[in-house]
């Protein structure tokens, strides 16, 4: 068995723990993989665990709290590698065991006591609007510096993820105005500080948090949920999986691009959006059937038997 460690590279205490593991495995005849030893950035853990999973991987194990996990789940996805989330944080929706329970959820796994729970995806991919991109210019992606001034020197870019796509404006003070389009057919222009495009797992994130609604993880939907609209319709659409969501930035302003978490491009207008759901699922491993409705009243501190 041969699993890999992505661990937040900012918690020291996690490259202990996944050397500990690793030295579990091997007493054991299995293998262990800790891509990067030491801390770093995201986007050089990401480029080395990537390769990592380049060759042969079991399993891949995430060290830290829910967004470490959505790290490990997004560069896992593609390979249908199986990944497993210790929390090392506070209480999450999406880690399933404790530190120390990491030896003997490895030894559960390798004997074969465990469950893959599936989650739907979204894929989502950007259509630049204009193709006077100067190949000779400092464009880029965002990454670890967060938004800038630059485009990305790509027609089109698209990425598998498992919460969110979030158009978000970059001004503090302005508004961002989005066509958006479900099916291919005009639906509305939004004006508001920003627009989520969430699958059910990433209902209770930053969908949750501007009042969208709960929707259990067993479910295949996607969900429509402005944050701040300066208009009238201000509600939500939780839309069947197939719908299709193309986003269109329009009057003249900037906006960014975050997919779960992560500052990905900064958008020009013109440049489009379309999120549906993706062709991967993302697979989490379980040792027990998942209580999503015991985790809301223990997040929330909910009263009742």
């Amino acid at each position: 068995m041969r699993v890999a460690f992505f661990v937040h590279p900012h918690r020291r205490d996690g490259y202990e723990v996944a050397r500990r593991a690793v030295s579990w495995l091997s007493e054991r005849g299995h293998e262990g993989i800790v891509p990067q030893d030491r801390a770093g950035t995201w986007s050089e853990l990401r480029d080395d665990f990537s390769r990592a999973l380049e060759d042969q991987v079991d399993l891949a194990v995430s060290l830290g709290g829910d967004g470490t996990m959505l790290r490990t789940v997004e560069l896992s996805i593609e390979a249908s590698v199986p990944v497993l989330g210790v929390n090392m944080g506070t209480l999450g929706y999406l880690t399933e065991v404790p530190t120390d329970g990491l030896e003997a959820a490895l030894e559960r796994f390798s004997t074969g006591e465990y469950e893959i729970e599936e989650r739907m995806t979204l894929e989502v991919e950007v259509v630049r609007g204009s193709s006077d991109v100067d190949e000779g210019s400092n464009e880029r992606s965002i990454g670890d510096e967060g938004f800038g001034r630059a485009r990305a020197p790509l027609a089109s870019h698209r990425n598998l993820v498992l919460n969110e796509a979030v158009v978000e404006k970059t001004f503090p003070g302005r508004t961002v105005r989005m066509d958006v389009s479900i099916d291919g057919t005009p639906f509305v222009t939004y004006a508001a500080d920003g627009l989520i495009v969430a699958t059910p797992t990433g209902s209770t994130a930053y969908n949750l948090s501007v009042r969208g609604p709960i929707v259990s993880p067993r479910m295949s939907a996607v969900i429509v949920t402005p944050v701040s609209p300066h208009m009238l319709f201000d509600r939500s659409l939780v839309l069947e999986p197939s719908e299709g969501i193309m986003i269109k930035l329009v009057d003249g302003r900037r906006a960014g691009l975050v997919l779960d978490g992560f500052p990905l491009l900064e958008l020009s207008p013109g440049d489009c959006v379309s999120c549906h759901a993706g062709s991967k699922r993302a697979r989490l491993v379980t040792f027990h059937r998942r209580d999503f409705h015991a985790i809301l009243k223990a997040k929330f501190a909910l009263s009742g038997e």
